[in-house]
């Protein structure tokens, strides 16, 4: 997943303007909270059937560019 602006979105009309999976009301920080857990992607899936596998690798990469601007460098 090169391009997570394809998956997520912030719409300050939607959750409060958080990023979520776009189509969804389903916040980015939810998802990568599951994971943390320990849930796979299948688990997710089962809890939220709207969303794949790319919806998943969207969140990973977004909080992933987000660590990477926090710390000045630019994915």
């Amino acid at each position: 997943m090169d391009n997570y602006e394809e998956k997520i979105a912030s719409d300050p009309r939607i959750c409060s303007g958080k990023p979520c999976i776009k189509g969804t009301r389903i916040p980015v920080h939810l998802i990568l909270g599951i994971l943390a857990t320990g849930e796979d992607f299948d688990g997710i899936k089962r809890a939220y059937p709207n969303i794949g596998d790319a919806d998943i690798k969207a969140c990973i990469k977004y909080a992933a560019i987000l660590t990477e601007e926090e710390a000045g460098v630019v994915i």
